[in-house]
């Protein structure tokens, strides 16, 4: 999954890579949303998430539209675990999407932000009693079953009427994405194998507090190719042991264009695979969910640092005031960035982009060109907006950045920076503690 770079990238190059809009002003400068780079790290500092929120919009458009020509009894879901930043989410229940969760701390963003709980997903493959249970106090239409456990707890917790549920099916589709992303085959953690979700279906048929709407597939993430979907829609539809159902949760997995190199499918082709493979597969009335995340989310950000250190040597290091606190990906997943400054685009020679921790592994890009860096040069760093921001951590005492929005040349933080005193506010004092030292 790790690409090599392109030594010489052009301006057009990178600030493609940017959110849709973004140009280079006359003078050189990098804009995002309307917003001068530069002008937005002086007003809010650096590490910043820096969000378009036009782009969020048009992408959650563009999904909506997509299905509504295609298979117009379906709905998108927001998989929030991409980014799950209240004002975010927000955006997408303003569109129309539902709101799919993997955890407490997400149903109480999406509440936050306003979902309709009939429209919230829930996932997870170890759901606890708590979370069962805030899911249903909630009122959450869907919960995605994925084990026999969670068939067990529901059925405690259910009191009172029914809790509508679909059932996650291991498809036994490979897809050629990074090792840790890959969910769709015969050993993964989500989901019955097919002999095991056939006795679940048989059990929760005749459950008195579940209702069985339908089944849900996922083959895995940043996929830049349709033919896994399409398979994985063959796979669940093509087993009669499974019997026809309302609803099919085909998930999400779309990939983004990263690099130069990548060449993901647009958010047409991908929908149209899929709801080409349900007309051949699946029953005709079935509503269909897709639950797209990094696809909606990750090219409508970029991240800008400030660079602290340039260091000389075999390697030219350009060390920022960032690094593995904010993006994790490089680390986790080997994935490949690009970068810019942002009042010297394109052109340069090949850096080492490297972070601020004490960790050799804290390498955000190699080999990316920078054009003369400085100490105190912006940086940018385009498509950061999935799971950066969901992955970011304190290590060394980070303090966890600011999620700002642009709109039409307008910028509003809508998270704001970790204060030094945020670190500090769950530790409880010693029992008897009076401040005083003996």
């Amino acid at each position: 999954m790790t690409v090599t770079a392109p030594l010489t990238a052009t301006a057009d190059d990178l600030v493609g890579l940017f959110p849709p809009g973004s140009y280079q002003a006359e003078d050189g400068e990098l804009t995002i949303g309307g917003c001068r780079v530069t002008e937005l790290a002086d007003r809010f500092g650096t590490p910043a998430v820096v969000v378009d929120e036009n782009a969020l919009r048009r992408q959650s458009r563009a999904y909506t539209q997509a299905l509504a020509r295609y298979w117009p009894n379906s709905q998108a879901v927001f998989a929030s675990k991409s980014f799950p930043c209240t004002a975010v989410v927000r955006v997408m229940v303003e569109e129309g999407l539902g709101v799919d969760v993997a955890g407490g701390g997400e149903l109480v963003a999406a509440l936050a932000a306003g979902a309709d709980p009939a429209k919230i997903v829930v996932h997870g493959n170890a759901k606890t009693d708590e979370e069962l249970a805030m899911a249903v106090e909630a009122g959450a239409g869907t919960i995605v079953v994925d084990n026999f456990d969670d068939i067990d707890r529901l059925e405690r917790i259910v009191t009172t009427g029914h809790q509508r549920v679909l059932l996650r099916v291991i498809p036994e589709v490979d897809a050629d994405t990074h090792e840790a992303m890959v969910t769709g085959r015969r050993d993964s953690k989500f989901g019955l194998a097919i002999p095991q979700a056939v006795e679940a279906v048989a059990r929760l048929r005749t459950s008195s507090r579940l209702r069985l709407e339908g089944l849900h597939v996922h083959v895995g993430s940043q996929l830049l190719a349709t033919e896994p979907f399409r398979r994985s829609v063959e796979a669940v539809g093509g087993i009669a042991e499974l019997g026809e159902h309302a609803v099919y949760d085909l998930g999400g997995g779309l990939g983004v264009r990263y690099t130069y190199e990548d060449r993901p499918p647009t958010i047409d082709a991908y929908v149209r695979t899929l709801t080409d493979a349900a007309r051949e597969h699946l029953p005709a009335g079935a509503r269909l969910i897709l639950e797209p995340g990094r696809s909606l989310v990750a090219g409508a950000a970029a991240t800008l640092y400030r660079v602290v250190t340039v260091k000389p040597g075999p390697r030219t290091l350009v060390a920022v005031d960032g690094g593995m606190a904010d993006n994790l990906e490089p680390m986790l997943y080997g994935q490949r960035f690009e970068a810019t400054l942002a009042s010297r685009i394109g052109g340069g020679e090949p850096c080492d982009l490297v972070g601020r921790h004490c960790e050799s592994g804290d390498t955000l890009i190699r080999d990316v060109p920078l054009r003369d860096p400085r100490v105190g040069d912006v940086v940018a760093v385009p498509v950061t907006g999935a799971y950066c921001y969901s992955l970011s951590n304190n290590y060394n005492g980070a303090r966890r950045p600011p999620v700002v929005f642009c709109r039409d040349g307008e910028a509003r933080a809508v998270v704001r920076r970790e204060s030094y005193e945020d670190l500090l506010r769950r530790d409880v004092p010693p029992a008897g503690n009076s401040g005083s030292a003996r």
